[in-house]
């Protein structure tokens, strides 16, 4: 079922609706179903003020055409009223967000008006509970220029994870992994090293609208089991690729894996290798080698 919107929703509006929905879904369905239901909203330009802060808090470079990350901003407020909606079977607060593939498939210009079709589908099995993919799609005049898949898991409880042949979540957040993200690039020398600050989370909301209190704040992050802040796993997708701009083509896949939550402020070494295939990318502590992302960009 396809559902025109007018306009963009209100992400702050829809955070506050995605708590009153989890406080009152204290029972969910032990069968349960992505509703059938596609959002669409045409018309989409992206804010040049808005779009110039999200290209400085991510490290991209300012530039006449938009960041391969940045169309899935502008889809997240349809995700958000997607998953907030009381027919969706699971609370939106309590997701984990585990991984996400970006195909470009020509530059996008500043200025370019984009038609967003956003749904849910493939409901599936996890060994820590289960997992769906969030799909965005933008055209322009009918030709699909971009297409995002974000990963979502929803970790059972130790009964359900029992029930389900799978094994409960341990409260790491992103330390569930994608399926088959990247080649192995942990054991390479650090490409850079990275100094990521308390207020990047902060910084990130502020460009994305993902307002999501695991990243603003230690009281929120200690809400959902984190001693302090983590960071976006978006932002650290988006930084990861912006450290290989002028590497690139016009025409390629982005394909990470949100291995385990970034806490702020940290330090944190990034990896890159190109091979046959393309690069692989990983971002992880420089003294253990244990990965925040890994992932690989190739030619689409």
């Amino acid at each position: 079922m396809d559902v025109e919107l007018t306009r963009l929703p209100a992400t702050r509006t829809l955070y506050r609706k995605a708590v009153r929905g989890s406080v009152r879904r204290r029972e969910e369905d032990p069968d349960p179903r992505l509703p059938d239901t596609r959002l669409l909203l045409r018309g989409v330009e992206a804010e040049i003020e808005r779009l110039s802060a999200y290209d400085r808090v991510c490290g991209f470079r300012l530039a006449d055409a938009l960041p391969v990350t940045y169309p899935h901003v502008l889809a997240f407020p349809l995700a958000m009223e997607l998953m907030s909606a009381p027919a969706f079977p699971f609370g939106v607060i309590g997701l984990v967000h585990i991984g996400n593939r970006i195909t470009q498939a020509r530059p996008i210009r500043v200025g370019e008006r984009l038609d967003f079709a956003v749904r849910t589908e493939s409901l599936r099995a996890h060994t820590r509970g289960r997992q769906f993919d969030v799909v965005a799609t933008a055209t322009v005049d009918g030709v699909e220029v971009w297409h995002g898949v974000s990963i979502y898991l929803r970790r059972d409880k130790p009964a359900e994870a029992r029930r389900h042949g799978g094994t409960p979540g341990d409260g790491a957040g992103h330390d569930a992994v994608a399926d088959g993200a990247s080649r192995p690039v942990e054991d390479s020398p650090p490409t850079a090293i990275w100094r990521v600050g308390a207020d990047i989370g902060r910084a990130y909301a502020a460009v994305s609208g993902d307002r999501n209190p695991i990243h603003l704040s230690r009281i929120g992050a200690r809400a959902f089991g984190f001693s302090r802040p983590i960071a976006h796993g978006m932002w650290t997708m988006a930084h990861a690729v912006a450290a290989l701009e002028g590497k690139l083509g016009d025409t390629y896949t982005v394909d990470v894996a949100f291995r385990r939550p970034l806490p702020l402020p940290s330090t944190v070494a990034w990896r890159a290798r190109r091979d046959s295939e393309g690069w692989t990318i990983a971002v992880g502590d420089p003294a253990s080698g244990r990965s925040h992302l890994t992932g690989s960009v190739a030619p689409a």
